[in-house]
């Protein structure tokens, strides 16, 4: 043995990072049990995955919740839940992350409560809110307020946890979904820090001078790692230059740790295929090296997606594989012996150096705009562009996608179990879910809710931070809906931009043939064909519905998009109004079969019923199957990346009548 050898034997390893799952569904119950389960399997720290009426600040009775309760993530609707939610699970002793935004105070605030209840001390709280509202409006969608107020409420946030629960990240900000919305790796770096900065520069006026520091120091971020990892390496080490840059130099942290890049990561979705899905799992794992080699830039939890997401929800056991991959790369390998591997490395440095001038050009262009509040049009617009030409590179196969457009042809995956292999939420858990609420409301205080709810208002429109009301709301049995409510009668609510408006195709190969068959069909027809796109029910995961947009749109056809969150009633309203020919329904959310159901019905109310409707989200093949026998002419899923064959389709589907549902 040498004695280079003999000194790396001796040195202490690493410990390793945070192992989670992203997790919740169907029931607080159900979730509790696989968050124990999970735990016992050697999960290290929960992240908590919520409903979309949760993250948008419904109740499960409401309207607009209608197909969504329990599909993506848990319904939390009041004390009763986040108890339920947490049950046996000691929250003084955990790190609790969770994935909540525009209702991120509304979530802590009962999260703390049931600390309390078990006895905790606050102070010792350890997690995150992701807290990150202007992600929101630029790539995932539950977004609910203005961009001014949701500031304030970051502010309150951060300034009630460093006072109150000093270990708790107040902010998480996260440029997961920057990724999945098309941006570039340059922008991804500058999109998530000029929201870091937008956050900082108000939390600067609200508290103390010497405890500034200390605020900077709790903010963290939650990244995406893609399947080009020496790249996205150079980004992470890129992120740790580039914060540490920005603390020292516009807002002077003199301590080292407190400039310390701390982030979380969940690798890429967005690259998971339809097509010969268990090439998903050596995706999984090239991704999750971009964020444990080196050293310098490791993440501090990493969540990893799995192997069937794109496909519907993953069941346990597809959670516990992606969790036994970290757990062998943690726990089997020698990675976590050595020092940083890429120290010194002249073709890294160079990259990192290249993404980090990038970074800093974008930043200086949003920084001249008035920052990233001011500057959200012009980011999502560019999101727009930047997801445009990563599909058009995926056509065009410049980009390789293997089983999607290279080598296509196979074996049958024999993990889909003939056509299964996901989780499928029963149908009946929103209907158990709105009679939990109904009798939660039904045993509480009316007095006392009212009079919470009447201080919240009061602390919202005063400016005052609204942390301690909302903690008493909780206590005193306020719903998630009925604090959503409470701020959006303070605060109004928010439309983000589209950025279908002026974000254009690039020249795919095979645009100009379909140009020249719309171009004929509006000859033949007196005028352009029009297509409405609609988003029905919460889902907020607009990129498909954009890019279907800006497509339709530059092939010609005169588009009706309205952006996200429509009524059924809504799509039927705006398809009457516009006179159009075909409807486009966009739904990732697993809501499909309900809301799209709805809509049909709604046409056939209308005298609408001979217009034909196409629909697109992860649909499974037996949902699809009942889509297509209800009347619903077409349905697109992930693996259909092809947007120009789509828009021949469209075109198509224009001519014969639905048939009635």
């Amino acid at each position: 043995m040498t004695a280079e050898t003999d000194a790396q034997t001796q040195r202490k390893a690493d410990r390793p990072w945070l192992f989670r799952t992203y997790a919740g569904h169907s029931t607080a119950a159900a979730s509790n049990a696989l968050y124990r389960s999970n735990l016992a399997k050697g999960q290290s720290g929960l992240s908590v995955a919520f409903d979309l009426p949760t993250q948008t600040g419904y109740d499960s009775d409401h309207v607009l919740a209608r197909g969504e309760v329990g599909k993506v993530g848990v319904p939390v609707s009041h004390l009763g839940d986040m108890r339920a939610l947490f049950d046996q699970i000691p929250l003084e002793q955990m790190n609790t992350s969770m994935t909540i935004n525009a209702t991120a105070a509304w979530l802590l605030a009962l999260y703390i409560a049931v600390a309390e209840e078990q006895g905790a001390d606050i102070t010792k709280l350890q997690g995150t809110v992701q807290n990150d509202i202007i992600k929101e409006y630029l790539s995932r969608g539950t977004y609910v307020f203005p961009p001014e107020p949701s500031l304030r409420l970051i502010g309150d946030i951060a300034e009630y946890c460093y006072r109150e629960v000093p270990r708790w990240n107040p902010m998480n900000v996260c440029s997961y979904h920057l990724q999945e919305a098309g941006a570039t790796p340059d922008q991804e770096l500058a999109f998530a820090l000029a929201t870091a900065i937008a956050v900082l520069d108000h939390a600067r006026e609200r508290v103390p001078a010497e405890d500034f520091p200390t605020v900077v120091g709790r903010i963290s971020f939650f990244v995406n790692a893609g399947i080009r990892f020496v790249t996205e390496m150079c980004k992470m080490r890129a992120f740790v230059t580039l914060w540490d840059e920005i603390c020292r130099e516009r807002y002077g942290v003199e301590d080292a740790k407190l400039r310390r890049f701390r982030y979380g990561v969940q690798v890429n979705s967005l690259g998971l295929t339809e097509q010969q899905p268990e090439n998903n799992v050596y995706r999984i794992l090239i991704e999750m090296l971009a964020v444990t080699l080196s050293k310098r830039a490791r993440a501090r939890a990493v969540q990893l997606p799995a192997w069937n997401e794109a496909l519907g929800l993953p069941r346990p056991w597809d959670q516990q594989w992606s969790l036994r991959m970290q757990q062998i790369m943690a726990l089997e390998t020698d990675l976590l012996e050595y020092d940083d591997l890429f120290d010194g490395n002249p073709a890294v440095d160079a990259k990192v150096a290249a993404l980090a001038d990038g970074a800093r050009r974008e930043l200086k262009q949003i920084e001249a705009m008035g920052g990233a509040i001011a500057a959200i049009d012009y980011m999502k617009t560019q999101l727009v562009d930047s997801n445009a030409a990563r599909i058009a590179r995926i056509e065009q196969g410049e980009t390789v996608v293997i089983g999607v457009n290279r080598f296509a042809e196979g074996e049958t995956s024999p993990l889909l179990h003939g056509g299964g292999g996901i989780l499928v939420v029963d149908p009946a858990v929103e209907a158990e879910q709105i009679g939990r609420l109904d009798a939660w409301r039904a045993a509480r205080e009316d007095a006392a809710v009212a009079g919470a709810l009447a201080q919240l208002r009061a602390d919202a429109e005063a400016g005052r931070n609204i942390m301690p009301a909302s903690i008493a709301c909780a206590k005193a049995g306020v719903t998630t809906g009925e604090w959503g409510a409470a701020m959006r009668a303070v605060h109004g609510e928010y439309r983000a931009p589209t950025g279908v408006g002026t974000a254009r195709s690039n020249r795919s190969e095979g645009l100009e043939e379909v140009q020249s068959a719309v171009g004929a069909d509006a000859d033949t027809r007196g005028r352009p064909i029009r297509f409405l796109v609609g988003k029905p029910g919460l889902d907020g995961h607009s990129n498909g519905a954009e890019q279907i947009a800006v497509r339709a749109r530059d092939c010609g056809m005169q588009v009706i998009y309205e952006g996200i969150r429509m009524t059924p009633e809504a799509i039927v309203a705006a398809a009457a109004e516009h006179d159009v020919d075909v409807i486009g329904l966009s739904i990732l959310s697993g809501s499909h079969v309900p809301l799209i159901r709805d809509v049909l019905a709604r046409l056939d109310a209308a005298g609408l019923g001979h217009l034909p409707v196409v629909a697109g989200g992860i649909i499974p093949d037996t949902d699809a199957e009942a889509l297509r026998a209800g009347g619903v002419a077409r349905v697109y899923t992930p693996k259909d990346f092809d947007l120009n064959r789509i828009m021949l389709d469209i075109l198509s589907v224009t001519r014969p009548p639905r048939a009635a549902a």
